[in-house]
């Protein structure tokens, strides 16, 4: 099953790389019977995640049980896992099928699995090495084939320093481990995720969408969010409720953040407004200064050039090459000039070039830059890799460019 499907199929939203690590992973491990734990801060969507390796999978045509662990007392935990006999304690009025029975033939999903007992924890390590398991108040030994993937917010390696864990679970769990990012590390799919939340919640619920402003989404970006995906997609249907249909502005999203937005460090005593620490503000000032000079000195040398050439000129040293060096090395990340006066394109070149031609060059330095890697580029350029590989083809760049080894 390839990528796109799985998206469809799951409902996992974005296109970052983090994202897309991750996605490339349930790919890889969807078709083979192997125990996966998911690890992640509360709110990024294991849950999700774990639909996906489920649909991924052979067992996709059977059940998928979801298990909180958390939210089950702990006097009961092992009854809901593994079932019960009739009798067995006061209120089990008849047998009983746990999750792993029920689960027979499909996937388990144990979510917050941190959570659960020591004494219930030996339990579960003989379910996954063997597939036997007996119900609470009964003698005999049942088995069931089930696939388990489990979730937890916490670091389970850090728990089991503390005892509080099973090691021997532990590694047996982590067999394959999928990281999910944080949403403050793939900022650039919120608009993605916030496109996805508003239609659903306004046409679930019959409210007018006028969509969101981009410079409301660019506020978005800016906050930090704690509580991940599942905070912004409350922050969503906050917002379209108050706002009551009208087009949500950056006034808005603001608003509704107040304090949680990050202040901005402006000093008022540079030449411009920044919104970086002053002290890497006043370096790039200096080095921006140092590039213009250089950029003088090259323009004056070119000059008198043209004199001497032109015999008005006789007898006057012109520095060449090298020679021109003010001691000073200038990083080229460094060399990005916001001045109305300084252009990409020179004005020479103009009337003498076509917008393909541009597009071309741009394509096959960047592709050149990156040692040919398609995903970086194409990031870089702000197109997604489809045009990228539209592009390389339409351009006949294909024969030069040697493929890259991506993952």
């Amino acid at each position: 099953m390839d990528i796109e499907r799985i998206q469809k199929l799951s409902g996992i939203i974005g296109h970052s790389d983090r994202i897309r690590e991750v996605l490339d992973l349930i790919v890889q491990i969807g078709p083979v019977d192997i125990t996966t734990l998911i690890a992640g801060p509360s709110g990024v969507g294991k849950e999700v995640v774990a639909k996906a390796v489920h649909l991924a999978s052979r067992r996709s045509r059977e059940e998928l049980v979801i298990v909180n662990c958390g939210a089950i007392p702990e006097g009961i935990i092992e009854s809901e896992l593994f079932g019960h006999k009739k009798g067995s304690f006061t209120g089990a009025g008849d047998d009983r099928k746990g999750y792993f029975e029920s689960a027979n033939k499909g996937t388990i999903f144990l979510d917050e699995i941190s959570e659960t007992p020591l004494s219930t924890q030996v339990k579960l390590l003989r379910v996954l090495e063997t597939g036997e398991f007996m119900r609470v108040g009964d003698s005999k030994t049942l088995k069931t084939d089930v696939r388990v993937i489990a979730a937890s917010n916490k670091d389970l390696g850090n728990m089991v320093q503390k005892g509080t864990f099973r090691q021997d679970l532990y590694y047996r769990l982590k067999t394959v481990t999928i990281n999910v990012p944080p949403l403050k590390d793939r900022v650039e799919d919120i608009s993605h995720l916030v496109e996805r939340f508003a239609l659903e919640f306004t046409r679930s619920n019959e409210i007018l969408y006028r969509g969101f402003m981009p410079e409301s989404i660019r506020i978005m970006k800016k906050y930090n969010w704690p509580g991940n995906v599942r905070e912004l997609k409350n922050f969503v249907q906050k917002i379209l409720v108050l706002e009551k249909g009208e087009r949500i502005t950056a006034d808005m999203v603001s608003k509704e953040l107040g304090d949680a937005l990050p202040i901005m460090d402006v000093n008022h005593h540079l030449p411009v407004l920044v919104t970086e620490p002053t002290e890497k503000a006043e370096i790039d000032l200096i080095l921006r200064q140092l590039f213009l000079l250089r950029q003088d000195s090259e323009t004056i040398r070119n000059q008198l050039m043209v004199l001497v050439q032109n015999g008005g000129i006789s007898n006057i040293p012109i520095p060449m090459g090298d020679s021109l060096n003010i001691g000073t090395s200038i990083p080229d990340k460094s060399m990005e000039i916001k001045d109305d006066h300084a252009y990409f394109i020179r004005d020479e070149a103009i009337g003498d070039m076509a917008i393909k031609d541009l597009e071309r060059e741009a394509i096959t330095r960047t592709l050149k830059f990156f040692n040919n890697n398609r995903r970086k580029s194409a990031k870089s350029l702000n197109m997604s890799e489809r045009t990228l590989y539209r592009k390389i083809e339409e351009f006949g760049l294909e024969p030069k460019i040697k493929k890259s080894n991506e993952f």
